[in-house]
């Protein structure tokens, strides 16, 4: 199987995902192997929602909206352009995927199989439902496929290299564990955006998607602010009151009322809008329905404090207060080549 078929596979695994990408789905026909997939997975999707109380349909319609739009020919073309496929020799490459968010591992999966490698896959038991039939989509479209992905459950064993996601502490097993295999271990990391006061009212309505989509449980979503001195938080509230129904989800309000309930009797000082509590803290992971922010004098000491933290953030959102930082509500829609932890995946792969 060459590269252009493994594009093309893709391809067609992106029109599929892309019917499932709005509340109501569209079913069209001139989808490859619909009559035989369609239908199974809206039943995936509808047990991965009664499995995970956070992966509602319409946060699995999202993930899969961007997948559909980055899996086209256009879009894999260019990410993978600068890359030299011809001398890949085919490796067993093992993937340990985190659950926060639904499909969070799928890049990495599309990052071995198109790199012509085979991929061991052990999933989070809170993401178990969406991949695996994907996959076997992917095996009937391009029957070459076969044979190269494996789901396990079991310890990992006869792997050639290993891309492995969790926290700070399962990394340092990780770390040990796969010691003398070529890796890439990832950790925990949050996002954060830079407010100077300047923001209009739509910038600070994109940043309550930033700040909500997935209920603020991935690692791009915005967990802590940086604002100046001083700053009125009234115009920030307002910016994200078109999120207020989120409050109405059980996992969610539980949460915001176990947060609140904490801070309270910890004569914590926050401000709240009764679905989301903003608290003056230094750390950069913020509890769900909380949001951390801290205060600044000076915008090139910040800049500079950012940098020299940059192992514990993801994405920075900013007014181009930073260089390559993300535009208001944008952080949940990566491009292909937007990699995480700033970690290229693909040339990872070409070198093992």
């Amino acid at each position: 199987m060459d590269l252009q078929q493994r594009i093309n596979a893709f391809v067609k695994l992106g029109e599929f995902i892309g019917q499932f990408s709005t509340d109501g789905f569209q079913n069209n026909e001139n989808v490859s192997a619909n009559n035989l997939f369609f239908e199974g997975f809206k039943h995936q999707i509808k047990l991965a929602h009664e499995h995970n109380g956070w992966f509602t349909k319409e946060n699995i319609s999202f993930s899969l909206m961007g997948w559909s739009k980055s899996l086209n020919n256009h879009s894999i073309e260019q990410w993978l352009t600068p890359y030299k496929f011809e001398n890949v020799i085919p490796k067993k490459v093992a993937i340990i995927m985190a659950g926060n968010i639904p499909l969070v591992g799928f890049h990495d999966f599309i990052s071995v199989l198109i790199s012509g490698h085979s991929v061991i896959v052990k999933q989070s038991s809170n993401d178990k439902h969406l991949l695996p039939y994907l996959a076997k989509y992917l095996e009937y479209i391009e029957p070459d496929f076969k044979g190269t992905i494996t789901f396990t459950e079991e310890k990992l064993t006869n792997f050639d290299a290993v891309i492995a996601t969790g926290s700070d502490n399962t990394s340092r097993y990780f770390e040990h564990y796969f010691r003398g295999k070529p890796s890439i271990i990832r950790k925990n990391r949050n996002s954060v955006a830079i407010l100077t006061g300047k923001e209009t009212d739509e910038e600070l309505t994109a940043l309550s998607e930033d700040i909500f989509r997935y209920y603020g449980l991935g690692c791009r979503n915005v967990s802590k602010l940086f604002v100046p001195k001083d700053y009125d938080f009234d115009a920030f509230f307002k910016g994200l009151y078109e999120w207020h129904p989120i409050i109405n989800q059980n996992k969610y309000a539980n949460n915001y009322d176990y947060n609140k309930a904490v801070y309270l009797m910890s004569e914590f000082d926050l401000l709240e809008n009764g679905f989301l509590m903003i608290k003056e803290d230094v750390s950069y992971g913020s509890p769900i329905a909380t949001l951390f922010y801290e205060y600044y004098n000076d915008l090139e000491a910040l800049k500079k404090h950012v940098k020299e933290n940059s192992q514990n953030i993801q994405c920075v959102v900013s007014k181009g207060v930073i260089e390559d930082s993300v535009a208001f509500g944008q952080t949940q829609k990566p491009n292909l080549w937007d990699y995480a932890d700033n970690v290229d995946t693909i040339a990872f792969l070409l070198k093992i």
